[in-house]
């Protein structure tokens, strides 16, 4: 029972996932900001609105980064596990 991985437990790489989903809205929401006086015919905002939507970018990088973590740490967990039951099967 001990070796099940429990719901409330993080695995290796879900920060980065739940960091990575945050950052992506943020960005999200600032190329909406940053869009919408250029539909509405206003006057733009300046520049380092544009540069805050590349955080959309930059959420998705490391959402993917958690993503990677989490496979290989399964993938190393799977090892060890097949490698332990070898070991008892001899």
């Amino acid at each position: 029972m001990r070796d099940k991985t429990q719901t409330n437990s993080a695995a290796p790489g879900d920060r980065l996932i739940r960091a990575g989903a945050i950052v992506f809205f943020a960005g999200t929401v600032a190329t909406l900001v940053t869009v919408t006086p250029l539909f509405l015919g206003t006057t733009p905002f300046p520049t380092y609105m544009f540069g805050l939507s590349m955080l959309m970018g930059v959420g998705f990088l490391i959402a993917g980064a958690g993503v990677l973590r989490s496979i290989a740490a399964g993938r190393r967990q799977a090892r060890e596990g097949s490698a332990a039951s070898g070991a008892s099967a001899r």
